[in-house]
């Protein structure tokens, strides 16, 4: 790997950090141990916190809405074909990843116990389903913006989307090699009685600027790119919507449509909003991280603060599939269906309601309206 990173302290968590960046204060780290502080602490409770909702709420939440599309033909659009996208990934990293990140964090306080290759593989799955999650919004945004910016332009082809989706996972599978390949374990002496196994990016000393020039290839990428793009689409609409009259008589059946949209736009607004409060705080830190790492370092609870600052960024999934799977796509109101039937089916009902169920699926509600936008 180049040079080596056995000079790097304990501090070494965060994560892509080029070794031959930082200026290591080692006989500061040497007389304490950071991990006693009661911020550490309080951090590593939210944290904890944290991964355990996103266990259950994206990898459940999620699980329930891709069984709702499976089961129930009438859910199926080109929107729900998006949000699934959106859905499988979330779930994957909340049920592969956040097991491991769990015992990583919390159990074993920043200790790694299992081994190279699951070391990479879970650094390489996060940042793989965070471009594709982004991009997943992103597709969103411009589906809602061709629907009601250009309603009289043909919508997306299924065919065209699934391509398009392909390409979003290839390409998000492809720029996430180097997370993976420069993934590595290193034993770090923490105390007299036990060493730390980092696990995480270092990038060789030689590679600076392909470490600089990747850095900000995901922020731009990720972040910046994405949020500007989905910030102009959500613009448009609002000016359509809001700004714009409709020519001819406004029925009431017109009224309500707009009134449906808007209150769609609305949430989807919000949801960018808190995608960008989410992630800013975590690019700026990396930002600030990688170019000025002394920055960083010279702050006393630094780790306190990357587990803060990660934390939030990470809840943005819990967020997402509140809001897009279990309240505005009717997930929650199929399911109880779907329980019912199998109730009533078991204690000797009739089974043509759960045939009914998989062939036709739940009438039209104003939630599904909202989020189809036909």
């Amino acid at each position: 790997m180049g040079e080596s990173c056995s000079e790097a302290p304990w501090t070494g968590e965060l994560r892509n950090l080029s070794c031959s960046l930082l200026d290591y204060d080692t006989a500061r780290l040497d007389s304490q141990d950071f991990m006693t502080d009661r911020s550490f602490e309080a951090a590593r409770t939210v944290v904890g916190v944290t991964l355990v909702g996103i266990m259950l709420v994206c990898g459940l939440g999620n699980l329930l809405f891709i069984v709702s599309l499976v089961r129930c033909r009438q859910r199926r659009s080109l929107t729900s074909l998006l949000l699934a996208n959106l859905a499988v990934s979330d779930m994957l990293v909340a049920v592969l990843c956040c097991p491991f990140e769990m015992d990583y964090y919390v159990v074993k306080q920043l200790s790694w116990e299992h081994g190279h290759a699951l070391c990479a593989s879970v650094n390489y799955l996060r940042t793989a389903s965070l471009s594709v999650s982004t991009n997943a919004l992103l597709a969103i945004a411009i589906d809602r913006y061709l629907a009601i910016v250009h309603p009289l332009k043909p919508r997306m082809k299924y065919q065209t989307a699934y391509v398009l989706i392909g390409l979003v996972w290839g390409a998000s599978l492809l720029m996430a090699i180097p997370s993976a390949y420069f993934t590595t374990e290193v034993t770090i002496p923490h105390s007299n009685s036990q060493n730390k196994i980092f696990c995480g990016q270092i990038w060789p000393r030689e590679q600076q600027v392909s470490y600089k020039s990747y850095s900000l290839f995901i922020f731009v990428l990720q972040f910046l790119g994405p949020s500007l793009s989905m910030g102009l689409c959500y613009a448009q609409i609002s000016r359509e919507l809001w700004f714009k009259s409709v020519p001819g008589f406004q029925t009431e059946q017109i009224r309500r449509r707009l009134k449906c949209r808007r209150k769609t736009v609305l949430v989807l607004m919000g949801i960018l909003t808190i995608y960008i409060l989410c992630w800013a705080p975590y690019y700026t830190f990396t930002i600030i991280r990688d170019f000025h790492p002394t920055l960083v370092l010279k702050l006393k609870h630094y780790i306190t603060v990357f587990y803060v600052v990660e934390c939030i960024a990470m809840s943005n999934s819990m967020i997402n599939t509140i809001c897009f799977v279990t309240v505005k796509s009717s997930t929650m109101k199929y399911v109880k269906k779907m329980i019912l039937t199998r109730f009533r089916s078991t204690s000797g009902g009739s089974s043509r309601s759960g045939q009914d169920l998989r062939t036709t699926g739940m009438p039209g509600s104003d939630e599904v309206e909202q989020m189809q936008l036909q």
